[in-house]
């Protein structure tokens, strides 16, 4: 086999090099810290053989047809809807995911925000660095409990049964979900209970969004929904922004339509420094980092480059998202 050329969108975990360069691979890398511009990625890989991205990547009809000579693409991310899927299968290029490299660090960040929203800890350390740490006050900045309440988890996949395991272990909340199929499992061991949307949306105390961002899920929580949610409600997304609908949600919380919302994802990202919601009391944004652990990144590298180095040696994607193009 001639030497194969891989071009590599960021500055990945080495561990991805590492292994490509071992198995005989040469490896073109993007050396900056910022993302690739549209161009720029679409004019690097003209003369690479395979494409390692992520979700930062615009990887539209348009840049297929351009680069319809790749033999597969794999994405860092467990994520793909940045990727045209269908594009990709008519091509007959295979695309390859990381999906199960997160669940934990991702669980962990919902788990993180939820407690953070409902004792509003972002905006009190903010008030400590803005020299504004004053006299106890007996009834200000209250927050609410979580021990005994209600979680709905909109997404009982693999990183939602984390978190809701994670729920009922600390806190010995409620199992609700939402989902395309019951979770057996989740309920002989949580006693979750599958739920209708409405239903979902007008009884927990705590939703936590871990869908896939898809068109029947695109901008799902809008005002209808929030006028739905309990008054003391929070909403935790570490999906994907576009599942809300942000003028939406800012509009919810400054009517005290819901109590709170913990985000690691918006629309668009990165947020802008005056977005409303990071000036609000009940509102926790971090910047994306669900994945943001040594041991997730590094396995997420390890199965991008698996499945590159699998797919020349071996012909096949062991983390495939359109199996149908081998």
């Amino acid at each position: 086999m001639a030497r194969k050329k891989v071009l590599l969108s960021r500055i990945f975990p080495k561990l991805a090099t590492q292994l490509l360069e071992k198995a005989g691979f040469e490896v073109k890398s993007w050396d900056k810290e910022h993302p690739m511009a549209y161009e720029e990625l679409t004019k690097a890989a003209q003369d690479c053989d395979a494409l390692f991205c992520t979700l930062t990547d615009k990887i539209d009809k348009a840049f297929l047809n351009s680069c319809s000579h790749l033999d597969i693409i794999t994405q860092f991310a467990v994520g793909y809807d940045n990727i045209d899927i269908e594009e990709a299968t008519k091509l007959e290029i295979p695309i390859g995911y990381a999906p199960n490299a997160m669940n934990e660090a991702t669980a962990d960040i919902a788990f993180g925000l939820m407690i953070a929203t409902a004792r509003k800890m972002f905006f009190m350390n903010q008030k400590i660095k803005n020299g504004e740490w004053g006299y106890f006050d007996p009834v200000g900045h209250l927050g609410l409990e979580l021990k005994g309440k209600t979680v709905g988890i909109l997404g009982l996949g693999r990183i939602g049964m984390a978190m809701a395991k994670r729920c009922k272990g600390a806190y010995d909340m409620e199992i609700i979900y939402h989902n395309r199929s019951s979770n057996p499992t989740a309920e002989k061991e949580l006693g979750a209970k599958l739920v209708d949307f409405d239903t979902l949306i007008s009884t927990s105390d705590v939703i936590s969004v871990h869908c896939a961002l898809t068109p029947e899920t695109h901008g799902i929580f809008n005002k209808t929904v929030f006028d739905k949610m309990k008054s003391t409600a929070l909403l935790i997304n570490t999906a994907r922004g576009a599942i809300h609908n942000e003028e939406d949600l800012i509009n919810a919380l400054k009517s005290k339509n819901i109590w709170g919302a913990g985000l690691d994802v918006t629309n668009p990202e990165p947020m802008k420094p005056n977005n409303p919601l990071l000036s609000m009391e009940n509102v926790c944004v971090l910047p994306h980092i669900g994945s943001a652990t040594i041991n997730a990144r590094e396995e997420m590298a390890r199965m991008g480059a698996t499945n590159i180095i699998d797919f020349y040696k071996e012909g096949k994607v062991p983390y495939i998202v359109n199996p149908e193009v081998l």
